[in-house]
């Protein structure tokens, strides 16, 4: 089924012409002199963000041409199309010159498009794009609905989004593509041996619970995706101060990362057996909230104190890595809202990735400039573990200290990988703070297209757009 910002061949589309400073007159010249004269008029000069609207017969649009920045300046936004949806009239409208890469200004045209209007009456204008020579529309609609779909989990509040609801969605996913979605809920948690998840979860009304779907060929390369699901993050005892707790909801946005991601690669039918583990939990205060000072087993049987509360993702995640852990799977790849340090460090649009693996990192610094869904590795810098010693446990599980946050992070969920054959941790934000071409304000899955684009490329379908 077509996405439906995307339109066929139309006779009525109007063409947008990308241009820049330098060669707006000449780009403009199919339009005619008058229409070049008319967005002079206008004061149009081809700045980035900018448009000019020329009219034809009747008063019909002739044509828009469309200000961005050349491919090779260092302000280029491989996404500076995603702007046209909110700056278009009502319309159908093609590419018309001037395009570096027609394939990413599809997919941002679409992503740019996204609404969340689950709270309010839709509305906005029906702006559609002609699919251009030689883009995959199937593809750039499939992969569009599936950011669409990590945005929604995201920006839903944590009342209508609690574990449960993270449950649901995973499992209408599974249903979706013929999937196996099983879930590990409440105090089942601790007779599967979960003792983590089942700690940072009891304190809320809303039971704690592992979802583990399952899809693809068993015999297949084993790929598993690990997310982190906290529905809302309260800080537990440690409480958090209302500035910190107020996008707390998004500290679901690794969950929805490796859900995201699932839709695209079992949408893209990848000849791999894919394994998706969410520990979804919210953590709530009460009187049988985990405390700081405590001290807690763990699947792998490592004991970890607890430094505090607010520093809970890691303990679920842990959980959830020594899982995957046991089947000894080709490729592990784990997404968490996890440390302000990495924002702190790279900020909210450029997550860390670490890794041991040196062609793993390669490839995916790579692939994320290309597909235009950045990453930057950081150290596993095996000397700061000495800033997760114990006096009285395995392993403390937040360091002291205060330094190297998003490093002594990773290094503690190292700890509970031993078996993968390769194995990557990604320290996204979740969120656009401010909107950007392509990115309205909101949540948002970082790296899942980024996955995408790599196990294509590993497995033997890669298709540009």
């Amino acid at each position: 089924m077509p996405h439906p910002v995307l339109s066929g061949p139309s006779a009525d589309a109007v063409p947008v012409f990308t241009v820049t400073p330098d060669d707006w007159e000449s780009h403009a010249e199919p339009l005619g002199a008058e229409a070049v004269a008319f967005a002079r008029a206008q004061g149009f000069a081809g700045k980035a963000g900018t448009l000019a609207m020329v009219p034809g017969r009747g008063g019909r649009l002739a044509g828009v041409l469309f200000g961005c920045e050349p491919a090779d300046a260092p302000g280029f936004d491989p996404f500076a199309h995603g702007r046209l949806p909110g700056l278009l009239p009502e319309g159908v409208y093609r590419l018309s010159g001037g395009v570096h890469d027609a394939g990413l200004a599809t997919l941002a045209f679409l992503l740019g498009s996204y609404r969340f209007d689950r709270y309010r009456k839709p509305g906005g204008k029906a702006v559609r794009l002609v699919v251009p020579d030689g883009v995959d529309g199937e593809k750039a609609g499939r992969i569009a609905e599936a950011v669409a779909f990590g945005r929604d989990l995201i920006n839903t509040p944590a009342n209508d989004l609690g574990p449960q609801e993270i449950e649901d969605a995973a499992r209408a996913l599974a249903s979706d593509f013929g999937a196996a979605c099983e879930v590990t809920a409440g105090d089942a948690l601790l007779a599967a041996n979960f003792p983590m998840i089942h700690a940072v979860g009891r304190a809320s009304t809303r039971p704690p619970r592992l979802i583990d779907l399952r899809w693809g060929d068993p015999g297949a390369p084993k790929i598993t995706l690990i997310g982190k699901g906290v529905a809302f993050d309260t800080g537990g005892l440690d409480i958090k101060p209302a500035s910190a707790m107020r996008l707390m909801k998004k500290d679901m946005g690794g969950a929805a990362t490796a859900l995201s991601a699932a839709r695209m690669i079992m949408g893209a039918g990848l000849p791999v057996r894919l394994r998706v583990l969410v520990p979804a939990v919210e953590n709530a205060i009460s009187g049988s909230a985990f405390r700081p000072g405590d001290v807690l087993p763990s699947r792998k049987g490592l004991t970890v104190e607890i430094e505090n509360t607010d520093a809970e993702g890691r303990l679920i995640l842990a959980d959830a890595l020594a899982l995957a852990d046991e089947e000894e799977p080709d490729l592990v790849l784990q997404f968490a809202t996890l440390t302000g340090a990495a924002r702190v460090a790279l900020g909210p649009d450029l997550p860390p990735l670490f890794t041991e693996d040196d062609a793993l990192a390669a490839d995916l610094m790579r692939l994320g400039l290309a597909v235009n869904d950045p990453v930057w590795r950081l150290p596993l810098w095996k000397p700061y573990a000495r800033m997760l010693d114990s006096k009285i446990a395995d392993i403390d599980h937040s360091g002291t200290g205060g330094f190297a946050g998003s490093i002594t992070a990773a290094l503690f969920l190292k700890r509970f990988v031993e078996k993968a054959k390769a194995y990557a941790h990604f320290d996204v934000y979740g969120w656009v703070p401010s909107a950007r071409p392509g990115r309205p304000e909101g949540g948002e899955p970082q790296v899942a297209r980024l996955v995408l684009a790599l196990l294509e490329e590993r497995f033997g379908r890669k298709a540009p757009l």
